[in-house]
């Protein structure tokens, strides 16, 4: 039996492509360019700091007057979420 090693996975360059935030996302993040991985997380931090996961379903988040303009609505799912940011971001 033969083992073949395995190869690093490279990251996708679109992913660590740092993109500039609109100003209703730079509330939240920053005003800086930051690849889509890094506004990810800053939003979680800011969701989590916030305590704006719904307790009945941890999935979901409940938008504050940051969060409003950028998801649109008063909540929404964690994935609806990444798509939402993405118009935000150029």
């Amino acid at each position: 039996m033969a083992t073949t090693a395995k190869t690093a996975r490279k990251p996708n360059a679109a992913f660590m492509k740092p993109l500039t935030p609109s100003d209703t996302l730079a509330a939240v993040v920053g005003a800086t360019p930051l690849p889509r991985t890094e506004v990810t997380k800053k939003l979680w931090d800011y969701i989590k700091k916030n305590n704006l996961q719904d307790p009945e379903n941890r999935r979901n988040i409940n938008a504050d007057d940051k969060l409003r303009p950028i998801f649109g609505k008063d909540q929404v799912s964690m994935f609806e979420m990444t798509k939402l940011v993405s118009a935000h971001l150029k």
